[in-house]
């Protein structure tokens, strides 16, 4: 059993300075776009197939739409964040909960908040909001309501009683919406646990709200004993301009591993070209592509769906033009396996 730490324990930990203003990155959340009517009067379109009020809400920072190409009804950020009327289409196989995560007490979640699947590593659910809502989104139906977990107590207690868990991931949602004092508070129970060696953070945040890598962030990041890294998630080049560049190359200077997984996606990405541009971009800035997900079979997802033989040839011509260290390994997730599956070619 482990105690909590308290929050003014924390807060004598030092900070280095930030140009930053302390509360930039929430008021960059506060005023994000909220529905499509407005996503589509941001970019100068008009579009009828749309969801007014979709049961999965849109959620987009401005400065992400920014990215967008004016008047380009097939932008590749915009597919990715505008709730259409595909959604509600029902196809056979496409599930709320294609990757059994929801199994609180037995097998896979052994406790709120906890997603224990693969050996030596266990996922800890931080928040249930994203600072963006993309429409592929795996967990866009997951019953967080049901994984509420005062500070974390019941997880961090079962990974403290299992000491084959060597690693942990911070995911949600998305973890780095946790204010500094929060994730730093967690992040110290964490280091109490002499079991875990590794951290890993997955975060879309770094790319879609640059501003949210703070000091304070940098600082709790630096000063950590487990071995961390920040698995970020782009999936076009487009997404990556000189704010991206700034907040990816702070977090590497915190000495932080910096990876990348995409999902691949019709109509986004699903080109050679466009894969190709992606793991240079993300090279150029610092961050190693590390996997190329297949999309899972979600409900109201299917109009993003890639089938095997359309992902191999992309893939194959991937292979052509990029150095082995640039290429990711295109894989997809099953539940009850062991591991993420390669796909083979």
């Amino acid at each position: 059993m482990i105690s909590i730490i308290p929050t003014t324990e924390l807060a004598t930990k030092p900070t280095t300075k930030t140009a930053a203003k302390p509360n930039t990155w929430r008021t960059e959340l506060s005023n994000a776009i909220r529905s499509s009517q407005e996503l589509l009067r941001f970019v100068g379109l008009e579009h009828t197939d749309m969801l007014q009020k979709p049961e999965f809400p849109v959620l987009v920072p401005r400065g992400f739409a920014e990215r967008m190409q004016h008047g380009d009804p097939f932008d590749p950020l915009l597919l990715q964040v505008l709730a259409t009327s595909a959604e509600l289409d029902e196809v056979d196989g496409f599930v709320k909960d294609p990757l059994a995560e929801n199994v609180v007490a037995t097998g896979v979640s052994p406790a709120p908040a906890l997603i224990h699947k693969y050996h030596g590593r266990a996922l800890l659910i931080t928040t249930s909001g994203c600072a963006v809502n993309c429409r592929y989104c795996f967990r866009r139906h997951f019953p967080y309501s049901e994984h509420r977990d005062q500070k974390h107590a019941k997880a961090l207690a079962a990974i403290s009683a299992d000491p084959t868990i060597t690693e942990i991931i911070l995911s949600g949602g998305d973890p780095l919406l946790l204010d500094d004092q929060a994730l730093g508070e967690l992040i110290a129970n964490l280091e109490l646990i002499p079991h875990l060696k590794r951290l890993r953070i997955h975060s879309r945040i770094p790319v879609v709200l640059p501003e949210r890598i703070t000091s304070g962030l940098l600082a709790i990041l630096r000063q950590t004993r487990l071995k961390t890294a920040m698995v970020i998630h782009s999936n076009h080049p487009k997404e990556l301009n000189k704010s991206t560049a700034n907040a990816l190359t702070a977090i590497r200077n915190a000495e932080v591993l910096m990876l990348n997984q995409a999902v691949l996606l019709k109509g986004v990405n699903d080109k050679v070209d466009v894969q190709v541009s992606l793991a240079e971009e993300l090279y150029n800035q610092g961050v190693q592509p590390y996997y190329l997900h297949m999309p899972d079979y979600v409900a109201g997802t299917a109009h993003f769906f890639v089938d095997n033989e359309e992902a191999r040839l992309i893939y194959k011509g991937m292979q052509k033009q990029l150095p082995g260290y640039l290429l990711a390994k295109l894989v997809r997730e099953i539940p009850g396996e062991n591991a993420k599956q390669i796909v083979q070619l």
